[in-house]
């Protein structure tokens, strides 16, 4: 089984919501950043955490990838061209919307007050809003990259709820919609459960 750390609003839920998508058991263990439980896996403090029997695996993005390759799940098969078009996506989100949205939460409130710039969340909101609606001419639909879900559809997902959370603006009716489809997705639904649980 499964191990998870992280707390839910955190970049674990984009695991949590992989392993209730692909039928995998797990145990969530509610943690935050720097918490000892995660300096002791991990020494930069970062969340999600996996564990998998010995192996210790860190950042959302190389989880994800790891658990899609080797339960043959949300994923296309490496080598493949689609494989390639799935990851060209998803590093370019990892890019242009997640790195934008860290950073503003960064100069809000994770940095040190007198290291922050507060004129870096407009410029935030400005290069997201671009972002994102040039990705809306790639979607093809009903998931991202046509027919199949994969976890670049995890990835956006996560990072529009994050947009949202944040007050940023999200101009795209296209993506809207299928966000909001997606969010309805048993999967998805779970994590609010798991954030109710102690």
């Amino acid at each position: 089984m499964y191990m998870v750390y992280g707390s839910i609003p955190s970049r674990a839920s984009r695991v949590l919501w992989m392993l209730e998508e692909i039928g995998q058991p797990y145990e969530h263990v509610k943690a935050g950043p720097r918490d000892p439980q995660i300096t002791a896996l991990n020494l930069s403090g970062k969340i999600p955490v996996l564990v998998d029997g010995d192996a210790v695996i860190s950042d959302s993005s190389a989880i994800m990838t790891y658990l899609a390759d080797k339960h043959g799940a949300l994923t296309y098969p490496a080598g493949s061209l689609e494989r390639a078009a799935q990851d060209s996506v998803f590093y370019t989100m990892l890019d242009e919307l997640d790195a934008v949205l860290w950073i503003a939460a960064r100069h809000t409130f994770i940095l040190p007050e007198d290291k922050r710039t507060p004129q870096v969340g407009e410029t935030a909101m400005w290069e997201f809003d671009r972002n994102l609606q040039r990705l809306e001419k790639q979607f093809k639909g009903p998931f991202l990259l046509g027919e199949k879900m994969t976890i670049a559809d995890i990835l956006l997902v996560h990072c529009m709820s994050w947009a949202r959370g944040a007050r940023f603006p999200l101009n795209s009716d296209v993506l809207n919609a299928y966000s909001k489809e997606m969010r309805d997705r048993p999967g998805y639904l779970k994590l609010a459960e798991l954030a109710k649980a102690p």
